[in-house]
Formats: structure tokens, C-alpha cells, sequence
């Protein structure tokens, strides 16, 4: 069951007409964005369950389908966007997991955890919310702000506290013991926000 879910993950992320380098390679970007999620849970939490291995391959399923613009570009919209995107990564993970076989419990399991129902009272939301901030940090968070030129150092300071906000004590020790490669021309600014 464990390796069809994985593989129905894989293959509806592999429709994504949106694409980015890797290795010399275009690769569809949801497809990638699920395989490093699958490596930093592995590095940073190896005992993880299968459970949480599906919730963070899916955490991101087919995220193109529902993309930004469908929503008012306000903080407001900002926010039921992202809200709106919970529901429907849970919901297409768990159709998966019903199509392979597992029981209703082990997808309430992993509904919450793709929906980040109760984040730091529910220790599968936080797992999840753990992993895509370490991923964010060591693969997105340069070219995020690549993408923002018009951002002062102090919005940035903001945004990197909101993200370690989100995160446990064990991912900022993760992260603090140098276990995630800090994009170099941000290590400045990650420690001053830090400090």
C-alpha cells in the first residue's frame, strides 16, 4: 500500500507543466518539491512512519491546480488561498490513500497532518510544518527573495522569524547544528533575524 500511494503521489505530481533545473534537467516542480521533502524528512527525522512519509511527499500534491491568482491579492486573499490549499492537498492525498487501500483512521492521520490541523499540539501537523520550513530554508528561501528586490532588510527579518516561528525546538536545533545548508548570501541576515 505504502509504495502505490507513493507512487500515485509521484505520478499526479509529475503532470505539473511547471518546471525548474536540477541536475541540468527540467524537472516538473511539484515533482521535485515532493522528493526533497521525502530527503529532509529522512535526514531529519529518520524513524518517521509511513504515515508521515505520505504526509510530506503529498503535502505540496498538485499544487498548480490551485494557484494564487484564483484568489483576491490582499493579505485576506493571501490567507483563504493558503487555507484552501490545505483541504485540497489532504483531500487528493487522502483519495490516494483510499485507492491503495488504507483504512479511514491512517487517512484522518495524514488529513490532519497535509491540512496543519493544530499545528504545535498535533505533532504530525508540526512534523509537516517542520519539514517544508527546513525545505523552504535550504532550497527556496534565495530564490524567494530573488524574487522580491523591492523587500528591506527589515521584511526580510520578518519573514525568516515568521518561518522559524512556525518550527519546533528540535528543527531550530537542526537547523542551529548545521544539519541544512543555509543559502550563503542569506547566512547574514538568518543570524541577525536569529539573534
Amino acid at each position: 500500500m505504502f509504495n502505490k500511494v507513493i507512487a500515485l503521489i509521484d505520478e499526479a505530481n509529475n503532470q505539473d507543466p511547471n518546471t525548474e533545473q536540477f541536475n541540468g534537467q527540467s524537472v516538473p516542480k511539484e515533482s521535485l518539491y515532493a522528493t526533497r521533502m521525502s530527503d529532509m524528512l529522512s535526514r531529519f527525522n529518520p524513524g518517521a512512519d509511513e504515515l508521515m512519509q505520505i504526509a510530506v511527499r503529498g503535502q505540496h500534491i498538485q499544487r498548480w491546480k490551485s494557484p494564487r491568482s484564483d484568489f483576491a491579492m490582499n493579505k485576506q486573499g493571501y490567507h483563504q488561498w493558503r487555507s484552501a490549499l490545505y483541504i485540497f492537498h489532504a483531500s487528493s492525498v487522502v483519495a490516494l490513500m483510499q485507492q491503495a487501500g488504507y483504512g479511514e483512521a491512517e487517512q484522518n492521520r495524514v488529513y490532519d497532518a497535509v491540512a496543519k490541523k493544530n499545528i504545535k499540539r498535533n505533532p504530525d501537523s508540526q512534523l509537516v510544518e517542520d519539514v517544508a520550513s527546513l525545505v523552504f530554508i535550504e532550497h527556496y528561501m534565495l530564490g524567494f527573495a530573488n524574487s522580491k528586490p523591492d523587500y528591506d532588510e527589515q521584511k526580510w527579518i520578518g519573514i525568516i522569524r515568521r518561518t522559524w516561528q512556525k518550527m519546533s525546538d528540535e528543527a531550530h536545533e537542526f537547523v542551529l547544528a548545521g544539519h541544512i545548508t543555509l543559502p550563503p548570501p542569506l547566512v547574514g541576515l538568518i543570524h541577525k533575524a536569529l539573534e
